[in-house]
């Protein structure tokens, strides 16, 4: 079955860097589309990077272009979110998704952001 293993995560200072992993397993890994996803304590989740199968096409919601970019290595079947220049408004746990036959995620990876 499709599985979605995030890593990476952690107690960070403002203007840190993390980079976050997501293993994928259960399916054809290079012929799909991965995104993440964030949701912080009392907010809705929320979509935060995407990237195309060939990694030809990225996307990020605006709170954090040019700050983090998300790239994947279809050989180990991994997807990465670097994430630089963090701020406390990122603090929130980071899920992994892939849409296949719907919306899959991972168990997601805490980031915390403070002095």
């Amino acid at each position: 079955q499709v599985q979605l293993v995030e890593s990476g995560g952690g107690l960070v200072q403002p203007g840190g860097s993390l980079r976050l992993s997501c293993a994928a397993s259960g399916f054809a890994f290079s012929s799909y589309s991965m995104w993440w996803y964030r949701q912080a304590p009392g907010k809705e989740r929320e979509w935060v990077a995407r990237i195309d199968d060939t990694e030809t096409f990225t996307d990020y919601v605006d709170s954090v272009k040019g700050r983090f970019t998300i790239s994947r290595d279809n050989a180990k079947n991994t997807v990465y979110l670097q994430m630089n220049g963090l701020k406390p408004e990122d603090t929130a746990v980071y899920y992994c998704s892939a849409l296949i036959y719907g919306r899959k995620w991972g168990q997601g990876t805490q980031v915390t952001v403070s002095p």
